[in-house]
């Protein structure tokens, strides 16, 4: 499922334009993206919780030449836990 999929699903569920639900869309993700940029976290009941994860600088193998040693520098990113209700409709 594509992004212009679910602009079409949100616009026929809803009964709204698809330009108002790719609109309504862009903006939820643009909200989300803000706050994962101030690290905060943003949970959606029953579906699940955006979070910034962090991951601790390490020394890592070049996969074309493996005897060379490359450091990978720290960085953080953004990680998603899916709710228990998600979770269970997907099973």
């Amino acid at each position: 499922m594509t992004k212009g999929d679910l602009v079409a699903g949100a616009a026929q569920t809803a009964g709204v334009t698809k330009k108002a639900a790719g609109e309504v869309l862009d903006a939820i993700l643009g909200l989300i993206t803000k706050s994962l940029k101030k690290g905060e976290s943003v949970t959606i009941t029953g579906f699940g919780t955006f979070r910034v994860s962090k991951r601790a600088a390490r020394t890592g193998v070049n996969p074309r030449n493996p005897v060379e040693k490359i450091q990978i520098p720290a960085m953080t990113l953004p990680a998603f836990k899916a709710g228990k209700s998600l979770k269970d409709a997907v099973r």
